[in-house]
């Protein structure tokens, strides 16, 4: 019997990359899995597909964040398939496509809409949805704890934003039992890096450089920290910005 079963999570954002780590680890310990994503929905069912392949149990919930009543038809999307939340990871997030100097009000807005908005309200609106002794994951990002790329100085911010928010939901939260956690994680190879990171042999070998253990990171990586935290051996850790980065920013 696994670690989470009888619990249920949901993972936004969990159609590919590190969401879609996460989900598939929630749901190899145990829990029935409610995979988030926002358009691609044959993505989000292959995510479905590979926790039950796993012995899991899941469900795909689609609801566009950044958008006006987002957290509402996402739970009412929730509420058709399950009663109850006990894990809730807020991974679905956006970058920026413009560095400082040439980005727009619009491109802002919605990177905080999506990245501190959809948590924020999400978290609210579900907060009587999730039982006691539940547990709050954040994916932050490196980012928001050095300057080591300026260019993306506004979705370093929504990240920033989004550990504060942690910190301070932490001591809402904890009243009942629940835990609230930031996860940051550093050069991960996904969908989203891809096209840099794999853009070349030298690429590829820069990003792992940066951490002292020679690797670029996986979703695994991050989705077994995230397992520990929603995890009964996470109990004791709480309003925790928590370096998933491989040594990167130290």
């Amino acid at each position: 019997m696994g670690v989470l079963t009888g619990k249920t999570a949901l993972v936004t954002g969990a159609s590919r990359g590190i969401g879609r780590g996460i989900a598939e680890r929630l749901g190899r310990d145990g829990a029935r899995v409610a995979v988030h994503y926002g358009s691609n929905e044959a993505a989000a069912k292959e995510t479905v597909a590979a926790v039950e392949a796993a012995g899991g149990s899941a469900f795909a919930i689609r609801a566009e964040l950044g958008t006006p009543g987002d957290a509402a038809r996402l739970w009412e999307e929730f509420d058709r398939h399950a009663d109850g939340l006990d894990i809730l990871v807020h991974n679905a997030g956006i970058g920026t496509a413009h560095p400082f100097a040439e980005i727009g009000e619009e491109e802002y807005d919605r990177l905080f809409a999506v990245n501190v908005k959809a948590p924020f309200f999400l978290t609210r609106l579900g907060a009587d949805r999730l039982r006691d002794g539940g547990r709050v994951v954040n994916i932050s990002s490196g980012l928001a704890r050095t300057a080591a790329m300026p260019p993306l100085m506004a979705y370093s911010m929504t990240k920033a934003a989004l550990d504060v928010f942690t910190r301070d939901l932490s001591k809402l939260l904890g009243p009942r039992g629940i835990t609230v956690n930031s996860v940051a994680p550093g050069i991960v190879d996904t969908d989203v890096n891809a096209e840099w990171l794999r853009a070349s042999d030298e690429a590829w070998q820069q990003a792992a450089d940066y951490s002292p253990l020679g690797r670029v990171g996986t979703p695994s990586d991050i989705a077994d920290v995230v397992a520990f935290l929603v995890s009964a051996d996470g109990r004791w850790v709480t309003g925790h910005w928590l370096d998933a980065s491989g040594g990167s920013l130290t």
